[in-house]
Formats: structure tokens, sequence, C-alpha cells
């Protein structure tokens, strides 16, 4: 089968399609023809190794797993003798932030991981958009005592994340202010966002409104610099370690202050999300925003695309297939 491979961590100079063996499942798990993948930040991250704590999870020296990628949706073509959930023919997505494999024509994985089935009508190509970075929104949302009516700010809201965030804090009855790009301003605007800030017009961070919690779906903000827009107990979240990795500690050290607080968002229970989100596509209440498609083949530009971090929602990756 082809696969997009790398021997060492780098840049997406160090990736090559070529062909590597086709997985056999073991006894619980799958055989999963994949359709389609994205390559997003946690991929760029695990492809560079880079923040270096990501080693512990995919190899201190050099990449412990030699094909890339955290998302899929495909089709079960084989089932091992203990699968009991899951059918050959079953159109599936799913995700695993630590690493799948899934940018190549099969993978396998766990039936009890997070992996369901796809609701009828929805996309390959969709589906896989609507795995990881929507697991990071949901993950600082189910971080903090969201109510309805809470005021929420959702800083990088044309991302994968922030697209997801906005959607999904809609859909539990917050109030979003949502910061992007001025060409992004329309689509904003139909993910539900009450409020829009244009970041290249204006400085988000003198907004006049203060908030319950503000989201930093890029990471390009720091606890300094917006904890006035936040209301008393207000919460602070990014997706990023922030300078000097100060959201590894800053969530001790203003819990012992006992006023505005940050929280690390560390991500957990995959399942859950898709779970949750696989109800939501199915009602029609999620949407996610394709930004690129590219081929296999051309998996380095995908990647070099997505590093530029001028990506809107998801860049997919479509694997082919002979039939």
């Amino acid at each position: 089968m082809k696969a997009a491979t790398r021997t060492r961590y780098g840049p997406p100079a160090v990736l090559e399609v070529k062909e590597v063996p086709k997985p056999c499942p073991k006894d619980r798990e799958v055989l999963i023809k994949v359709y389609a993948t994205t390559v997003n930040r946690t991929d760029c991250g695990i492809l560079r190794g880079k923040p270096y704590l990501i080693r512990l999870f995919t190899g201190i020296f050099g990449p412990s797993a030699p094909v890339p990628g955290t998302d899929f949706a495909g089709k079960i073509e084989a089932v091992g003798k203990k699968v009991n959930t899951l059918s050959v023919g079953d159109r599936v997505w799913g995700m695993h932030d630590e690493g799948l494999k899934s940018q190549a024509q099969y993978m396998t994985i766990r039936e009890d991981k997070a992996v369901v089935r796809i609701p009828p009508n929805i996309s390959y190509e969709d589906a896989a958009a609507s795995a990881e970075g929507a697991h990071y929104a949901y993950n600082f949302i189910t971080k903090v005592p969201l109510k309805k009516g809470s005021k929420v700010l959702v800083n990088g809201a044309t991302g994968a994340i922030g697209s997801a965030a906005v959607q999904l804090l809609k859909h539990f009855g917050a109030y979003v202010t949502a910061v992007g790009n001025t060409q992004n301003m329309k689509l904003i605007k139909s993910l539900g966002a009450d409020k829009t800030v244009d970041y290249l017009t204006e400085d988000f961070t003198l907004d006049q409104d203060r908030y319950h919690f503000v989201f930093d779906a890029v990471g390009k903000s720091s606890f300094d610099t917006i904890k006035h827009l936040l209301l008393p107990k207000g919460v602070y979240i990014s997706s990023e370690l922030g300078p000097g990795s100060e959201n590894l500690y800053l969530p001790l050290v203003t819990r012992m202050q006992g006023d505005k607080r940050v929280i690390f968002p560390i991500p957990m229970n995959c399942r859950r999300t898709i779970l949750f989100l696989s109800e939501l596509l199915e009602k029609g209440s999620f949407q996610p925003v394709l930004d690129r498609m590219y081929p296999l083949e051309k998996i380095k530009e995908a990647y070099t695309y997505v590093e530029s971090g001028e990506k809107t929602g998801n860049v997919i990756i479509q694997i082919p297939h002979d039939s």
C-alpha cells in the first residue's frame, strides 16, 4: 500500500510517499481503507517532534511510527476475530492525537478506541474534518463551567479549532465574540458568532466587553495581554504553551491567587468527542470548515501550507485507491 513515511523528526521535506506493507488487524482491531485524513497542527508537531514534550508519546530520539496521521475517515475492509461492534463495509471515522498511521491507504485501530460509524449523508472529507480541531475545541469547553448566556471570546475563529469552538459554544448557548481576519468575516458570522472582530483592523485586546472565558485557539496571545478582558473568576485557555511555556505553570499560580485563572486544556477521551460530534453531524448541527484538499502524493505541500499559519479550517488529504 502507499503511505506517507519518515524516519526522523524534521520539516515536511523528511516525508516520502512510498510502498509499505499493508497492516493486518489483530483480534480486537479493524482494518480500514482510508479515503480521507487531515494535516493539522498536531500532525505538524508530531512531524517535527516539537514541542519536545510530545516526544514522550511519539519517540524520544526519533519517531516510533514511520507513518504519520491522527485522524481518518474510511471503510472497514476486515475485522479481527474478537470484534463485535463493527462490521466489514461500515463507513467509519475517528482519531487519536498521539498518532494513528492514518496518512496511508490502510490503517488499523482497536474497536474500543475513537472509531465510530459515519452518519448517513456525511462525506469522508467532512467526517475527517470534524475530528482533530473539534476535539480540542470540545476539550476547551469541557474544562470550564460554561452556562447558557456565558460570554466567550474566541481568538483564531477561522482555524480548525476556532471554527469548531464557535459552533460548539453556540450549541451550548454561549454568547460568542469571534476574532478573525477580513476575508473570513462572512464565514465567522455564518458559524453563529454574535460579534466579530477583524484583527487586521482592530486590536481585540482593546475590546470594551468583558468575558467569562477567553479561548485562544491559535495560541498567539498570553494571559498578561488578555486578563483585563476577563470578568472576575474568568478563565483563559490557550491551545499553545505560551511564552516560556507559561501555560504549564500558570494554572497552579493563578489557582492559588484565586481570581482570574489559566487552565491548560490537556485533551482527553477522543472517543467521547467523536461520539458527540457524530450526533451533531447527523442532526446537521455542526459543519466542518474545509480549506484545501491535496492528494497523498502532495502531502509535503499540505504540511507546508498548514505550517504557514494561513489555512482556514481544515486541510484534507484524499487517499487514492485503484478501485
